[in-house]
């Protein structure tokens, strides 16, 4: 677990893990894209442009939701929203964002919206598999405990051993995995009573220390679902491309009356492929709450996204194709 990679010398600015994963998978993304945007521009210059902004976009995005998201944490001091060096971004809201962004400029650019589009939703699950071992490296979207001969062990006072030691009633769990003896915390008394912190692992005495390290209150094995996600994302991005390459073979030879083959087939692919997975995904996870029925926000949101590229599939395939457009 290395959510903080290294600071930058003389100026003391941390590198995070997590971000730095998010950019190496957009880089990656803005390689592919421009790569398979070749036949259909003729000026790449523009995707790259059309990327940065959307880097800019998702940047934003991303913290946003993570302040909207954790908003409790910046209340007591509205300026540290602007800290983003401390950390804190959430991928869903940088996706939305920068997707935004980027229907804005191929259409002020008079281009072809579907088809840039079907690009980039191979490059963004291709990002996403980057954007999914940041998870890893950081240890959030941890998984259940189990016993599979791949599973990981996330260190003391991490994310997933905290979920192991308390108990955790928006996922219908009572008791925790671990029961620590209070003198693991320090308390404190609040406006509501008294409340328990962890202590760091500095703070434990050396018979302390060896409870944690190799004794009963040792953190448990768990799914390393952040990489489950990122082969998830990786294994998805293929499968679109070679949707893609089906789509514009027909696309090329005038045989867009094949069954999901017109311009944005493959970005409505996207949504079905990734929700319908993620849906799956998230019966591994232990730290998402339960929403409805044993069944949490980001499957819900599953479902919705199924429904909505389904809509979108159907609502293409009903569009005439634009001419075919090749480069000079």
């Amino acid at each position: 677990m290395y959510p903080k990679l290294f600071e930058i010398p003389f100026v003391h600015l941390p590198v995070w893990s997590y971000g730095l994963m998010l950019v190496i998978g957009f880089l990656c993304a803005v390689a592919l894209i421009r790569r398979l945007s070749r036949d259909i521009t003729a000026d790449p210059e523009l995707i790259t442009s059309a990327a940065l902004y959307a880097l800019i976009a998702g940047l934003f995005g991303a913290r946003l939701f993570y302040v909207i998201h954790y908003w409790d944490r910046f209340s007591s001091e509205p300026l540290s929203v602007f800290a983003i060096w401390r950390g804190g971004l959430e991928l869903l809201g940088g996706v939305v964002l920068a997707v935004a962004v980027i229907i804005l400029y191929l259409r002020r650019h008079k281009l072809p919206v579907r088809q840039y589009l079907d690009i980039l939703a191979v490059g963004l699950l291709l990002a996403l598999g980057f954007g999914r071992i940041g998870c890893f490296l950081r240890g959030c979207c941890y998984g259940k405990p189990t016993n599979l001969p791949w599973a990981v062990r996330f260190p003391y006072a991490s994310d997933p051993y905290r979920g192991q030691i308390n108990p955790n009633p928006a996922r219908n769990r009572p008791d925790p995995y671990l029961r620590l003896p209070d003198e693991f915390f320090e308390f404190y008394t609040t406006d509501t009573g008294y409340s328990q912190l962890l202590k760091p692992y500095e703070q434990l005495t050396d018979p302390q220390k060896q409870l944690v390290d190799q004794g009963p209150y040792r953190p448990l094995l768990i799914h390393p679902t952040q990489l489950y996600s990122s082969a998830n994302a990786l294994a998805c991005s293929a499968i679109l491309y070679l949707f893609w390459r089906r789509s514009r073979k027909a696309q090329k030879s005038r045989k867009t009356g094949a069954l999901f083959t017109r311009p944005g087939s493959t970005f409505a692919f996207m949504f079905i492929i990734y929700g319908f997975t993620r849906f799956f995904l998230e019966f591994l996870r232990d730290d998402n709450p339960y929403e409805i029925d044993r069944l949490t926000i980001s499957q819900l949101i599953g479902f919705a996204l199924i429904a909505f590229g389904a809509a979108l599939m159907a609502l293409f395939h009903k569009i005439k194709p634009p001419p075919a457009k090749t480069k000079n």
